[in-house]
């Protein structure tokens, strides 16, 4: 869904020009990559750093009952529209379930659950009531709890490094003391990162394309997604939180 759903524009991390709904080129008949192994040597750095949390698979398998665009072009659209609310939603699972690992946060666990429930509720809607979704009032509701549990979790530390929505591309952070750090939606791009502390910082949304995190410090660091780390760099230094895995290329 990934490969032809979305669209992308020819630059650092896309190799060509593909507009929404049409297939890649790269795409195989049987809808896997022709260039899964060398993506970042021919271009396609930026497929490596996307992440759609299993929403293409339940769109696919779920939602539609196992059928697809190309032996039934006639549903294409509808299945394009609903993959990218399917997507959203399948992020704030995987934002709610992180949440439930909090063990500072469980005054609020059973909050967690409930929402957790309905959300994934959502997800197995009929096609129409997910395209018509408000996945905004939706996220609302959800980051209200996610910031109740960043509090209580950074809350051990006093008061901390707020640096919500910062911008801090090309900082030089490098050996940086961001413990229990509020690093929500910063801008980290190419940021020198080497060796900073950023346990159990809340790192929600945060741009981590080319930062540099060699000998850096990501333990129980919050929220913190597969594509965040994809898209750094690391070394063998680097420690990463315990929901994510070291990217092959470091």
């Amino acid at each position: 869904m990934c490969c032809v759903a979305l669209p992308f524009s020819r630059s650092a991390g896309f190799a060509v020009d593909k507009a929404g709904g049409e297939p890649c080129a790269n795409l195989l008949g049987d809808f896997r990559c022709g260039i899964h192994g060398e993506l970042r040597e021919r271009g396609f750095a930026g497929c490596t750093v996307f992440d759609c949390f299993g929403a293409g698979q339940k769109v696919t398998q779920d939602t539609f009952g196992g059928r697809d665009w190309r032996g039934e072009p006639q549903v294409a659209q509808s299945m394009f529209a609903v993959f990218g609310v399917m997507r959203q939603l399948h992020e704030l699972l995987w934002y709610l379930h992180g949440a439930l690992g909090v063990a500072a946060a469980e005054a609020v666990h059973d909050d967690l659950r409930s929402l957790l429930a309905e959300v994934e509720g959502l997800t197995r809607g009929a096609a129409d009531d997910l395209a018509g979704l408000d996945v905004a009032e939706v996220r609302g509701r959800v980051n209200v709890l996610l910031l109740r549990v960043s509090a209580l979790a950074r809350a051990r530390f006093g008061r901390t490094r707020d640096h919500r929505g910062a911008d801090l591309v090309g900082a030089r952070l490098k050996g940086a003391r961001l413990r229990g750090a509020n690093l929500r939606g910063a801008l980290l791009i190419a940021a020198d990162l080497r060796g900073a502390d950023l346990r159990d910082a809340d790192l929600i949304g945060a741009d981590l394309r080319d930062a540099d995190l060699r000998g850096a410090d990501l333990t129980g660091s919050l929220f913190v997604t597969q594509a965040q780390v994809n898209a750094a760099k690391g070394d063998g230094a680097t420690r990463v939180p315990a929901a994510v895995r070291r990217p092959a290329h470091w």
